[in-house]
């Protein structure tokens, strides 16, 4: 299949999980991938799996969170493929702490890495979009952005603001042909330990059964793709059931 043939994409936090999922689904469809992660050996390890693909993919790790990181992550991206038609917004961190234990340097720093990356990685990417007159931004969200979490109160509103941000930047950028939208997947079985609380959601899911990143790629592959050029700010939910809108 061949829907992304000759695109370029930058996924973020794509050394495992999701955006490792997506990197290699976009390049089954002939999409040219720059792999970030905070981790550059997990990157490299991607890049290496999408390059065994037949792909053509290029490492650019480093800190979402950190300006002149991402700077010097879209300098190289354009330095080696030229343009870039497609951003995927995924990376993230996750841990469980209530609210009245949690400190602020951990609040800041889910914040920072999701939403503060987001906006830095998409700030750096939009001009260039904005001056070929198109582009696709995916931000990954999550169903906890959605319906929250014990816990995960730094996560959830990091979520819910992707959220936000995905519906306010495609009101300023649709008719620029940029096409701005989220997928919020449910609990997904990443290659991670599962917590028991995860365990907890997945028994309460109608589908009766975890997700799988398999379950999350096509959503992007399509989002990515000229097939869902009347989707505007929309969050897609490949969540088994567990939030249903």
């Amino acid at each position: 299949m061949s829907r992304l043939q000759g695109k370029v994409a930058l996924i973020t936090g794509a050394g495992r999980g999701i955006g490792r999922g997506i990197a290699e689904g976009f390049v089954r469809e002939g999409t040219k991938v720059a792999v970030n992660d905070i981790d550059g050996q997990a990157a490299q390890a991607t890049v290496v799996r999408l390059m065994e693909m037949g792909g053509e993919a290029l490492a650019v790790p480093g800190d979402v969170a950190d300006e002149s990181a991402v700077q010097s992550i879209v300098r190289e991206t354009l330095g080696r493929f030229g343009h870039i038609d497609i951003l995927v917004n995924n990376a993230g961190i996750a841990t469980y702490v209530p609210v009245a234990e949690m400190s602020s340097a951990e609040w800041d720093r889910t914040i920072a890495v999701h939403l503060r990356g987001a906006f830095l990685c998409t700030r750096h990417v939009l001009p260039h979009m904005l001056e070929a007159g198109r582009g696709k931004i995916i931000n990954i969200a999550s169903q906890r952005g959605q319906k929250g979490g014990a816990g995960l109160a730094h996560y959830a509103a990091a979520k819910a603001g992707i959220i936000g941000f995905t519906k306010s930047l495609a009101l300023e950028v649709s008719r620029h042909g940029i096409h701005v939208n989220a997928i919020a997947p449910g609990p997904i079985r990443t290659g991670r330990p599962a917590s028991e609380r995860f365990h907890q959601t997945v028994a309460g899911l109608p589908i009766g059964r975890a997700g799988e990143i398999e379950d999350v790629v096509p959503t992007a592959i399509f989002l990515a793709c000229d097939d869902s050029s009347f989707y505007v700010g929309q969050t897609l939910c490949p969540n088994g059931g567990d939030v249903m809108l």
